[in-house]
């Protein structure tokens, strides 16, 4: 243990990083920025050949920053997991997505874990990042490493410290958000802290994997059930004729005992959709139902057909069927001015819009290409102009990027449904809440 922290003060290891998405490259770019040797692995060959010709395939991260550290040595992708013998310390930043039964999607943990055992050598620290239940380290990856007859906190060093990436978030970045780490030993943590407070200011440690773990679940299904909350109040102050968005607002006034959270047409993203059904899951081994979860859960995966309800009745009013309607969708991507569409609410409207027979278009300067293999969708971002907005019977604000001027898309557009309070402070008929 002191041979590896005393290299990693030094920056003398090699970091080994898989899963180059949206946690694993910022992370590995952090750790280049400390001049750490760092090796990036991804099964997707196209994105390994795109990074090492220095090409970003993410909005927010600069091509530059990875052409400069190619040329500077602190980093190369690449397909061979062989090659993770090499690694001093190996970080797990792959996806943990939802099966069709809302169970959780394992098998890229376990596929890693799997190629980590082949090559596993004594002295190696893992870490796992990936959000998921509360005893995947020491359950599934744990046994796994010991089959070597290899004993954690002594020849292999094993924690769980979960990502915290909030994409588009100018005012935190990987290194000023605090770290947590929880080691299957004492001294698994020791070694953790060691490389973790070597890029990140603040690193916390705590008693265990499982208290790390059921922390980044508690952080998300906070966020779940309060936005789950307030979408349960815009349906009903839409029935009362009252403005859920001033009421919010005009509540954020007192100064304790209340945090603002905002509807919209669903949930989006890698993480709040998805990991508070990691909890309710798990907790069914243990004889026990989380019902505001699920609850939380029914709202917001229910949001999408209220603002399709929404829609309907507004072309109603105007005379038209959804049927053979025009609809054009402004925002693709899961929140605002960013290039991410997993789990977007918006392909979700664009899937029940046109099983009522709707044409359906979007605009979203972040995606020019939609492909949503589990929604069955590829679309191309149509160009917008007057007349263009012109031509479409209703056009529904589902993402609202900074980009867009709604004063000019209201004023040149029939009616527009506003899921997001975009057009707050624009006086117009033509505008429908929703």
């Amino acid at each position: 243990m002191e041979d590896l922290t005393s290299k990693i003060k030094q920056k003398k290891i090699k970091v080994g990083i898989i899963g180059l998405g949206y946690v694993g490259l910022p992370l590995t770019l952090r750790f280049c920025e400390e001049s750490f040797s760092v090796t990036g692995f991804d099964i997707d060959k196209a994105k390994v050949e795109s990074l090492n010709r220095g090409e970003s395939y993410i909005r927010h991260i600069p091509s530059d920053v990875i052409s400069n550290f190619l040329k500077q040595g602190f980093f190369e992708a690449t397909t061979d997991f062989n090659r993770l013998s090499d690694m001093d310390c190996i970080l797990i930043c792959v996806p943990t997505p939802l099966n069709e039964k809302k169970e959780p999607e394992m098998r890229f943990i376990i596929d890693t874990a799997r190629q980590i055992a082949n090559t596993l050598r004594k002295g190696q620290f893992i870490s796992l990042e990936s959000t998921t239940y509360p005893g995947t380290t020491e359950e599934l990856l744990l046994p796994m490493f010991e089959e070597k007859g290899f004993k954690p906190g002594k020849d292999f060093y094993l924690v769980f410290s979960p990502e915290r990436e909030d994409p588009g978030n100018k005012s935190y970045t990987t290194k000023t958000i605090p770290k947590i780490i929880g080691g299957v030993t004492s001294n698994c943590a020791s070694v953790g802290e060691a490389l973790y407070s070597s890029i990140i200011k603040e690193v916390i440690v705590v008693s265990s994997p499982k208290v790390a773990e059921m922390t980044k679940l508690l952080e998300n299904i906070f966020r779940c059930v309060n936005i789950a909350l307030v979408n349960e109040l815009k349906m009903l102050c839409d029935r009362m004729g009252i403005d859920v968005w001033e009421v919010i607002n005009a509540a954020s006034t007192k100064p304790f005992g209340f945090m603002p959270f905002y509807p919209g047409p669903g949930l989006g993203g890698h993480c709040i959709p998805i990991d508070p059904f990691y909890l309710s899951w798990k907790a069914r081994e243990y004889d026990f139902r989380t019902r505001f979860i699920e609850l939380a859960g029914e709202i917001n995966t229910n949001m999408p057909y209220y603002v399709v309800s929404r829609v309907i009745d507004a072309l109603n009013e105007d005379g038209k069927p959804v049927k053979g309607s025009r609809i054009l969708i402004l925002g693709i991507a899961y929140k605002k001015d960013i290039d991410d569409l997993r789990e977007s609410p918006s392909l979700e409207l664009i899937r029940l819009l046109k099983e009522k027979g709707a044409r359906v278009d979007y605009n979203d300067p972040y995606i020019p290409l939609a492909i949503s293999h589990r929604k069955g969708l590829k679309a191309a971002s149509r160009e917008i102009d007057e007349e263009m907005l012109r031509s479409y019977d209703c056009v529904i604000i589902a993402t609202d990027h900074a980009l867009y001027d709604y004063k000019w898309i209201t004023e040149n557009s029939r009616l527009v449904v506003d899921t997001r309070n975009a057009t707050k402070g624009i006086n117009s008929s033509r505008i429908v809440k929703a």
